[in-house]
C-alpha cells in the first residue's frame, strides 16, 4: 500500500480518457487511508472495490451508493466500516487468500466480507473452521431462544388435545419451567436412588428369605419398593413417549433406550415366573429371572437425564475418541511386548508363573495399569527389571491423553454455560425491543408489561413478534447489520 498524496485522481465529472487500470482509488475506512491501483482491484471485478473504479464516470448517485461518504477536495472515500477486518480482506488482492486476525468475531468478520462483497471461498481453511463453529454456536442459541419461546407461547387454533400434549411434555421434560415440574424432577431423581440402593440392599444373604423350594429371594418389603419405583419409572415413560411432538425420534432416543431396559426386565422376569414356569423347567426359569435382574443396573444411567454434568462427561468422551483410541493402542503395544518379554525372561526359573504369552497378557494389563493384584509376578532379576519399565511406561501412555480429555470436557461444560446465558440476554434484549416497539412513547404501557409477568399469553405474543422480527430473521436472511449477539469481540 502506498499513503494518499499528491497524486493526480479524477473528478466525478471526468471524461474517462485516463485508463482504469492507472489509476489510484482512495479508500478511508474507519478513519484509516489506503491507496489501491486499478489494476490489483480489477483482478475481482465482482468486489466493491472495484466497482469503485468505474463508479466515477456514474456521477454522485453512483458514488453514494457503494461508499458512505466522498470528498471531492481530497478525492477520498470514506466507509464507516471495521478498519481491522478491512486490512484482512485486502490481502484478496495481493495474496489471493485471506486470513482473519486473532480477535476479530468471525460472524462479523464474514458481514465485513459480504459488505465488500469478498467471496468467502477466498477464506483459509483454518479460519473458515472458526466460522463455522461460531454459526453453530448462534444457531444452538437460536434454537434454545425458539425451544423457550415456544413453551411461552399459546397457539389459539391448537386442539384442546395437543395443548395437553404440549403442557404434560414441559411438565416432564422442563424442571425449570415451573416449581411442580421441579418437584416431580427430584422425585425421579430419588426413586432412581432408591431403586439401585434397593438393588444392592436385596443382594446382603441377611436381609434375604428363603421360599418354600428353599432358594434365596428379596426381602418383600425390598420387593415392594422395585415394584413401587418400577412403577413410577413406567407411568414416567409413557406419559413422555404419549406427550412427545416425535415419538419416533423419542424412542430412538439413547436415554429413552436406556429406560427401557431399566424398566423392561421387572416385567419379563414377572412373565417368566408366572408363566414360564409351565412352558420350561423351573431351574431355567430361575437363571433366565436371575440374568433378567441383573440388567437393573442400567437405571443408574437414567441419571444422566437429570444431571448436567454427567452430559458434559459424555459428550467429552464421545469428542474424545481419538485420544481413546491413542491410549488404548498405546497399551496394547505395551501389553503384547512386555508380556512376551516376561514370558521370556521367567522361563530359566523352575517355578515361574509365566506359563504362556497369553497368560502373560494379564499380568501386563494389571502392571501398565499400576493396579498389581499380585496373583503372578516375575521372579527372576531381568523379569523384575522388564516389570519396572512396564509400569513406568504405562504412567506415561495413561498420562499422556488425559489433558486433551479434560480440555474438551473444560471447553465444552463452559460453552454451555455461555451459550445459556447468551439465550437469556437475547430473550431479555427482545423482551426490550417489543415493549419499546409496543409502548410507542407510552411509558404507562411499558410499566404494564413489566407487572404482567412472564407467563401470561399477553407477554407471549409479544416476545413472539419480537423475536420473529430479529433474531430467527437475522440467521435465515443473513442480514449485514449487528446484533448484540454478534458483537462478540
Amino acid at each position: 500500500f502506498k499513503m494518499a498524496g499528491d497524486s493526480s485522481f479524477p473528478d466525478v465529472d471526468t471524461d474517462g480518457s485516463e485508463k482504469s487500470e492507472e489509476m489510484e482509488i482512495v479508500v478511508n475506512v474507519g478513519g484509516v487511508r489506503q491507496v489501491f491501483y486499478g489494476d490489483n482491484l480489477n483482478q475481482y471485478p465482482e468486489t466493491r472495490l472495484a466497482e469503485l473504479v468505474n463508479c466515477l464516470s456514474g456521477g454522485y448517485d453512483s458514488i453514494f451508493s457503494l461508499c458512505d461518504d466522498y470528498d471531492p477536495g481530497k478525492r477520498e472515500f470514506y466507509f464507516d466500516r471495521d478498519p481491522d477486518a478491512f486490512k484482512c480482506i485486502i490481502d484478496v488482492y495481493y495474496f489471493g487468500e485471506i486470513h482473519m486476525k486473532k480477535g476479530i468475531c468471525p460472524i462479523c468478520f464474514k458481514n465485513e466480507m459480504e459488505f465488500w462483497k469478498v467471496d468467502l471461498k477466498f477464506l483459509d481453511d483454518c479460519c473458515k473452521a472458526h466460522l463455522s463453529e461460531k454459526k453453530e454456536e448462534l444457531e444452538e442459541i437460536a434454537r434454545r431462544v425458539q425451544l423457550i419461546l415456544d413453551d411461552l407461547g399459546v397457539d389459539a387454533s391448537e386442539s384442546r388435545w395437543k395443548k395437553c400434549q404440549k403442557c404434560i411434555w414441559k411438565f416432564l421434560e422442563k424442571p425449570e419451567s415451573s416449581y411442580p415440574a421441579r418437584v416431580v424432577a427430584v422425585l425421579s431423581f430419588l426413586f432412581i436412588l432408591i431403586s439401585s440402593v434397593v438393588m444392592c440392599v436385596g443382594t446382603i444373604p441377611d436381609l434375604q428369605v428363603v421360599d418354600a423350594e428353599g432358594n434365596r429371594m428379596e426381602h418383600p418389603t425390598l420387593d415392594s419398593i422395585e415394584t413401587a419405583c418400577i412403577g413410577w419409572f413406567t407411568m414416567e415413560y409413557v406419559l413422555r413417549l404419549i406427550s412427545s411432538p416425535n415419538k419416533l425420534h423419542f424412542a430412538l432416543s439413547f436415554m429413552n433406550i436406556v429406560d427401557v431396559l431399566a424398566i423392561l426386565p421387572f416385567y419379563v422376569s414377572l412373565t417368566l415366573t408366572h408363566l414360564g414356569a409351565k412352558l420350561m423347567e423351573l431351574s431355567n426359569v430361575q437363571q433366565a429371572v436371575q440374568a433378567l435382574r441383573i440388567m437393573r443396573i442400567a437405571r443408574i444411567f437414567k441419571l444422566a437425564r437429570h444431571s448436567s454434568g454427567l452430559q458434559t462427561l459424555t459428550y467429552a468422551l464421545k469428542r474424545s475418541f481419538k485420544e481413546l483410541g491413542l491410549l488404548l493402542m498405546y497399551l496394547a503395544v505395551g501389553i503384547f511386548v512386555f508380556s512376551a518379554l516376561g514370558y521370556t525372561m521367567e522361563q530359566s526359573h523352575p517355578e515361574t508363573l509365566f506359563k504362556s504369552i497369553p497368560q502373560s497378557f494379564w499380568w501386563a494389563i494389571i502392571t501398565m495399569t499400576t493396579v498389581g493384584y499380585g496373583d503372578i509376578y516375575p521372579k527372576t532379576t531381568l523379569g523384575k527389571l522388564n516389570a519396572a519399565i512396564s509400569f513406568l511406561c504405562g504412567v506415561i501412555a495413561i498420562a499422556l491423553p488425559i489433558h486433551p480429555i479434560i480440555n474438551n470436557f473444560v471447553r465444552y461444560y463452559n460453552k454451555q454455560r455461555v451459550l445459556e446465558t447468551a439465550a437469556k440476554h437475547e430473550l431479555e434484549l427482545m423482551e426490550l425491543n417489543s415493549a419499546e416497539g409496543k409502548a410507542a412513547g407510552s411509558r404507562s404501557e411499558l410499566e404494564d408489561l413489566s407487572r404482567e409477568g412472564t407467563e401470561g399469553p399477553f407477554y407471549s405474543s409479544r416476545i413472539k413478534v419480537s423475536h420473529s422480527d430479529t433474531f430467527i430473521h437475522l440467521l435465515s436472511e443473513e442480514k449485514h447489520h449487528r446484533t448484540r449477539l454478534q458483537s462478540c469481540k
